[in-house]
């Protein structure tokens, strides 16, 4: 006689485990990059199936916050799959496509131990830099008239 333990795997564990990487692989592909790198390191607990997923949006036509999303995804997988991540992403600097290229590069810096530059602001330099100065007023610039000029 079979039990019905929820622990065990079953159709409806293998269901639910589906259903989370296909949304886990939605939010990858987003143009939001705060959702995909979310989505991605969540894809990096996945072992294979996350490696996959991650692999698929790194090499894919996807747009660029997707491979970035991809790139941590694998830069933050821990264990056995940490090794592969790094080989994937060693390929990736050979891919035909630039921003994967970019992308992997960057990715290997990163993971070697490497800081990013700056960021610069858009609006130009930092408004914390500025140097604050007497600006002279010019009554008392002017010497003092005497009595004897009118």
């Amino acid at each position: 006689m079979e039990s019905n333990n929820t622990n065990s795997p079953g159709p409806k564990r293998d269901a639910a485990a589906l259903e989370l990487l296909r949304k886990l692989r939605e939010k990858m592909f987003s143009r939001d990059i705060s959702s995909a790198r979310l989505a991605a390191h969540n894809l990096s607990w996945m072992q294979d199936d996350g490696l996959a997923i991650l692999k698929e949006a790194l090499f894919g036509d996807y747009p660029g916050p997707a491979k970035k999303a991809a790139a941590y995804g694998l830069r933050s997988m821990k264990g056995r799959m940490k090794k592969l991540a790094l080989e994937v992403i060693e390929q990736g600097l050979n891919h035909r496509d630039r921003v994967t290229r970019q992308v992997c590069a960057k990715c290997l810096f990163l993971a070697n131990g490497g800081t990013p530059p700056p960021t610069h602001n858009r609006r130009g330099p930092s408004h914390g830099n500025r140097v604050i100065r007497d600006i002279p007023n010019k009554r008392h610039d002017v010497a003092p008239r005497s009595a004897d000029h009118p």
